[in-house]
C-alpha cells in the first residue's frame, strides 16, 4: 500500500540592490536581488514549506528562524538538504514537485532547466520530477510593480508499507 501526502508552500521576498538574485539555487543576472536572512531563494523556500506542510511539520521559520544568526546568508540548497533528510527520516520520499515563480523581470525561462537540474540533484530526483514554471503578475500588486518576487510550490510525498 502507498500512503500519499500533499503539501503546498509560498514565499515572497523584496527586491533590493546589492544582493544577488538566487532562485532554485541558481544565481540569475539581474540588477536587483532578494532580501532575506538567508540567501532569500523564494523558490527553494516555497518547496521546503510544501515538504514540511505535507507532514504537518510546520514551516521553515521553525527550523531556520531569522532570529538565529547561524542562518544569516545561508545557502537555501543546504537548508533544503536538511528538510529533505527530515522527511526521509519520517519514512517519506518525494513523488514530484510542481512550482511557479512570479516575477515581472528578469525573464526566467532561460534559467528554468538549470534550476530544475540543481533542485533535482539536491533532492536525488529525476529532473522530470521537478516542475518549474515562470509567469508575471501582469503589472499588478507588489510583484507586478517589481517590488518583489514570489513562488508557489506543491509537493507530493509517498511512503510505502
Amino acid at each position: 500500500m502507498t500512503n500519499i501526502r500533499i503539501g503546498n508552500g509560498y514565499d515572497i521576498h523584496k527586491l533590493v540592490s546589492d544582493r544577488p538574485l538566487i532562485l532554485g539555487g541558481v544565481q540569475i543576472p539581474h540588477e536587483l536581488g532578494l532580501l532575506g536572512h538567508s540567501d532569500a531563494d523564494a523558490l527553494t523556500h516555497a518547496i521546503m514549506d510544501a515538504m514540511l506542510g505535507a507532514l504537518s511539520l510546520g514551516d521553515i521559520g521553525h527550523y531556520f528562524p531569522p532570529s538565529d544568526p547561524q542562518w544569516a546568508g545561508a545557502d537555501s540548497l543546504m537548508l533544503l538538504t536538511q528538510v529533505h533528510q527530515l522527511i526521509q527520516d519520517q519514512g517519506w520520499q518525494i513523488g514530484n514537485i510542481d512550482s511557479v515563480v512570479v516575477a515581472e523581470r528578469p525573464k526566467l525561462k532561460p534559467h528554468i532547466e538549470k534550476m530544475r537540474d540543481k533542485l533535482a540533484g539536491v533532492l536525488k530526483l529525476q529532473p522530470n520530477q521537478v516542475g518549474i514554471k515562470a509567469t508575471t503578475n501582469e503589472k499588478l500588486g507588489p510583484v507586478g510593480r517589481e517590488e518583489g518576487i514570489c513562488a508557489y510550490a506543491v509537493v507530493l510525498l509517498l511512503a510505502f508499507e
